[in-house]
C-alpha cells in the first residue's frame, strides 16, 4: 500500500530473498553495525503488539468499552463480505452495481493494461462516461473471503507426529495440502491455511474470486501521487489515491454483491470511531529480540545498502536517459519507497524507548512460561535456542547473499550465466535423475525461457553488475580466489565494462546457440559470467542449504513459542499480519510533530498552497483542469485525514467504514512516524493516512464531471 507498503513497497519475505547490499562506487565498504548498549526495559504498551483482529475473533468486549458499542454478528458479516483483496492490495464494494473502491497506486498495472496504443493513462488518467465504456483488465482478480474454519487440532497433531524438525515441518506442511484441497473440492472456493501467532492457530480460509473486473476511474499519476516521494509517508498530505473498477457477473453484467459500504453522507470527523477493514501485508511484531536484533543488525543494513545502490543507478539512468523514465520511474518509485520505510523501521530498531518496550513484553512472556512448571518444561528454553540460531545466521550471511544470483540487485546477465550452467548440468544427468523442468517436454520450454522474453538494456545491466561486483568485495573479502580470477586486480566499474565488452549473454542468439552445445562445452565456455558461476555453484549451494536448514530449526521453535504464546495469551492480542482480512479500530485524531500539531484533515486549500510554494513543479505539479478549479468547487472540503487505525503494507486501498457500515475514506499510506510498524504498534506515534470520502466526491463531481459515480455512490447503486 503506501500505508507502509505504501505505494510501491517492496514485500519484506520477497526481498529478503532477492537484496543484496553494496554502494554504487568503486570503494568496497563493509557494513559494521554499531555496538549497542544493553537495552533497559520500559513498559510496554496495551497494544503494542497492534490492534489488527480477526474476522475469526474479533474484540467485541474491547469494541463495546472503548466505543460504547456492540457489533452483532450481522455487522461483522457485513463488513467482511463487503470488503475485498487485489494482489498486494486491498479494497472493497461500494454500491449494490458491483462499484469496486481502491487506490489509484494499486491500479498502476491495470491502468497500463487497458491503455490504448495512444494512451498514457498514467499521466491523462481515465473515466469511462458510460457502463460501455468500462474497460477489462486482464489478468485482475479480487478475492472475498467467504469461509473460515478453525483447523488448529489438525495441523498440530501432524507436526507433533514428527522426531525431527524437518519432519515436523514436512508433515504440518503435507497436512496443510491436504486440509486445503479437501476444503477446496468440498466447497468450490480457492482455499488457504493461514498461521496465526507463529503457530499457535491455523485457519483454513475460502475466498470466492472474481476475475472479470473493469476499469471505471482512475484520475491522473500527478493528482493521485501528488508530493511524490518527498511527501511518501508524511503527513499533512493531500492525495486524491483512489480509483474506482466494476466486478461483472458470467453473463457480462454488473454483479450484484449481497453486502456493500454505503457512502457516508458527513464523512469522517475529529474524534470519530472508524474502522478500516483490509489485507495487511506483514508484520514481525511477535518476533523475539534476538529475531529483531538480527534484523537490526545484519538484515536491514544490507537491505538498505542495496536500496541506497539501486536508487542512484536508477535516478542517474533516467536523468541520463529521459526517454526511458515511463519504463523505469515505476521501478525507481517503488524502491524509492522501500527505501524510506526501511530506513524508519531501522531508526525504530535504534529508538531505546521502543526496544525497551519489546524487552518488557518478552520479559514478562517469559514470567508468564517459567512460572508455570508445565509451560517451564516445555517452552522456557526456546529464546536462548532461537538466539543462538541468529548467531549462526549471522556467520554466513554476508557470503551467502553474495554469491546470490538473481533478484533485485542482481544482474540479469548473471541469474542467465546461471541458468545456462544449470542447464548443462542438468542434462548432463540421467533421465530419472533429472529435475522436472529438464526432462522430456518441459526440456525446450525451460531452454527457451533463459533469456529474458523483453530483452536487455545493456547500459543499464552494466551499472548493476559493477554495484554487485562492489558488494562482492566487501561480502568476500580480497583474498576469495573466485572472486580474485573475476576481477583480475581492477576495480569493478572497470571489469564491469570488460564484461560487457566480452561476454555472449547479451545476445539471445548467442544464448541460443550456446545451448544447443554438448554439455561439456557450455560448461568449457571463456564467457567470464558462466565461468564465475560455475566455479561459485557448488560453495553458494551449500551455504544456501546451510542457511535453509537454519531457518527450518527456527521455523520449529518459533512454532513452539507460539503455542506458549496463545496458551497465555489467548486472542487478547491480535496475530502478527498475514495479507489476510483484518478489521482495526481508531479514531480521527490529531498528533504531535516537527513541533507542531498535525491537522486532523486537510482540505483542497492546502493542496493548492503546496502546488504554488514548490513553483508548480513535479511532483507537486498539478493535472490541468486543477490549475484553474470551477467556481462551485468547494476548497475547504477534507481531501485527507489521518486516524490511530493500525495499518501496514497490503492495507492499500482499505475502506476506512464508520459504525454504521459507511465509507468515511480510503486507506492509502502512514505517516514517517508508524514505519516501525513493523515490529510494534505504538498509538502515539502511528497515524493512518486516508484520503477523505467528501473529498473523493468533490472531485469526481466538479473536476471530473463523472456524475454517474456520484450518483451511483449517493444512491448505493446504478440509477
Amino acid at each position: 500500500m503506501k500505508a507502509i507498503n505504501s505505494r510501491f513497497l517492496l514485500h519484506p519475505i520477497i526481498i529478503f530473498a532477492i537484496f543484496i547490499a553494496g554502494c554504487a562506487t568503486t570503494t568496497p565498504v563493509v557494513y559494521e553495525p554499531p555496538v549497542e548498549p544493553a537495552i533497559q526495559a520500559v513498559p510496554a504498551g496495551q497494544f503494542d503488539t497492534g490492534r489488527m483482529w480477526t474476522f475469526d475473533f474479533p474484540p467485541i468486549e474491547y469494541f463495546a468499552e472503548t466505543y460504547s458499542f456492540n457489533p452483532t454478528d450481522e455487522w461483522f458479516r457485513h463488513a467482511r463480505l463487503a470488503s475485498l483483496r487485489l494482489p498486494n492490495c486491498s479494497a472493497s464494494f461500494v454500491s449494490a452495481s458491483g462499484l469496486v473502491m481502491t487506490n489509484h497506486h494499486c491500479s498502476l498495472g491495470a491502468l497500463e493494461r487497458v491503455a490504448h496504443e495512444d494512451e498514457n493513462l498514467l499521466d491523462n488518467g481515465f473515466y469511462a462516461v458510460t457502463l460501455e465504456d468500462e474497460r477489462k483488465v486482464e489478468g485482475l482478480y479480487l478475492d472475498q473471503l467467504i469461509l473460515t474454519e478453525d483447523v488448529t487440532a489438525e495441523v498440530l497433531a501432524a507436526f507433533e507426529q514428527g522426531t525431527t524438525d524437518a519432519e515436523r515441518l514436512r508433515l504440518r506442511q503435507e497436512k496443510i495440502r491436504e486440509i486445503e484441497q479437501r476444503f477446496g473440492e468440498e466447497t468450490g472456493l480457492r482455499c488457504n491455511i493461514i498461521t496465526f501467532y507463529n503457530g499457535g492457530r491455523y485457519s483454513l480460509y475460502g475466498y470466492k474470486r472474481y476475475d472479470d473486473v473493469r476499469l471505471v476511474y482512475a484520475p491522473e499519476s500527478s493528482i493521485g501521487f501528488f508530493g511524490g516521494d518527498p511527501d511518501n509517508f508524511t503527513y499533512p498530505r493531500y492525495n486524491l489515491d483512489v480509483t474506482f473498477m466494476r466486478v461483472y457477473d458470467e453473463e457480462g453484467s454488473p454483479y450484484n454483491p449481497d453486502y456493500y459500504f454505503q457512502w457516508s453522507t458527513g464523512g469522517a470527523r475529529e474524534g470519530d470511531a472508524v474502522f478500516v477493514t483490509g489485507n495487511p501485508g506483514r508484520t514481525g511484531r511477535l518476533l523475539t529480540l534476538a529475531q529483531l536484533e538480527f534484523n537490526r543488525d545484519k538484515q536491514y543494513p544490507f537491505i538498505m545498502q542495496l536500496l541506497d545502490s539501486m536508487v542512484g543507478i536508477y535516478s542517474d539512468y533516467i536523468a541520463e536517459y529521459p526517454d526511458k523514465r515511463s519504463e523505469y520511474e515505476t521501478r525507481l518509485f517503488g524502491i524509492e519507497n522501500s527505501q524510506k520505510a526501511y530506513r524508519g523501521r531501522l531508526r525504530g530498531l535504534h529508538d531505546p524507548h521502543l526496544m525497551g518496550r519489546k524487552v518488557d513484553f518478552e520479559e514478562t512472556f517469559k514470567s508468564e512460561v517459567n512460572n508455570r512448571d508445565v509451560l517451564r518444561t516445555e517452552y522456557g528454553t526456546l529464546w536462548g535456542e532461537i538466539a543462538e540460531l541468529q548467531q549462526e545466521k549471522r556467520e554466513i550471511f554476508n557470503e551467502m547473499q553474495a554469491l546470490s544470483v538473481r533478484g533485485l540487485g542482481r544482474s540479469a546477465l548473471v541469474a542467465i550465466a546461471s541458468d545456462i550452467v544449470e542447464f548443462a548440468m542438468q542434462i548432463d544427468l540421467p533421465d530419472e535423475e533429472r529435475q522436472e523442468r529438464y526432462k522430456d517436454e518441459n526440456l525446450e520450454k525451460t531452454r527457451d525461457g533463459i533469456f529474458p522474453a523483453s530483452g536487455l538494456d545493456t547500459i543499464l545491466e552494466e551499472r548493476i553488475i559493477a554495484q554487485q561486483l562492489t558488494f562482492m568485495q566487501s561480502a568476500l573479502g580480497e583474498n576469495d580466489a573466485d572472486l580474485q580470477e573475476l576481477m583480475a586486480g581492477q576495480d569493478p566499474v572497470t571489469v564491469a565494462a570488460g564484461i560487457m565488452q566480452s561476454t555472449l549473454l547479451t545476445n539471445r542468439e548467442d544464448v541460443e546457440g550456446l545451448l544447443k552445445q554438448e554439455p561439456e562445452q557450455i560448461l568449457q565456455s571463456p564467457d567470464p559470467l558462466i565461468r564465475f558461476v560455475k566455479n561459485t555453484r557448488d560453495r553458494s549451494s551449500s551455504l544456501r542449504s546451510t542457511f535453509s536448514g537454519i531457518q527450518s530449526t527456527e521455523s520449529a521453535r518459533v512454532q513452539q513459542l507460539g503455542k506458549a504464546l496463545y496458551e497465555i495469551y489467548d486472542t487478547t492480542i491480535p496475530p502478527d499480519a498475514t495479507f489476510t482480512l483484518r478489521i482495526a479500530d481508531g479514531v480521527v485524531k490529531t498528533y504531535e510533530y516537527n513541533g507542531t500539531i498535525a491537522p486532523p484533515y486537510t482540505t483542497f486549500y492546502g493542496l493548492y498552497d503546496r502546488y504554488y510554494s514548490h513553483g508548480k513543479v513535479h511532483p507537486w505539479a498539478l493535472p490541468e483542469q486543477w490549475i484553474t478549479p470551477p467556481g462551485e468547487f468547494n476548497m475547504s472540503t477534507p481531501v485527507n485525514f489521518v486516524s490511530t487505525n493500525d495499518i501496514i503494507g497490503g492495507n492499500s486501498g482499505s475502506p476506512v467504514i464508520n459504525i454504521d457500515l459507511e465509507v468515511v475514506g480510503l486507506v492509502f499510506d502512514g505517516n514517517i512516524e508508524s514505519l516501525p510498524g513493523d515490529f510494534i504498534f505504538a498509538e502515539e506515534y502511528n497515524r493512518a493516512v486516508s484520503v477523505h470520502s467528501e473529498g473523493i466526491l468533490e472531485a469526481l463531481r466538479y473536476m471530473y464531471d463523472a456524475h454517474r459515480i456520484v450518483s451511483e455512490l449517493e444512491v448505493g447503486k446504478i440509477r
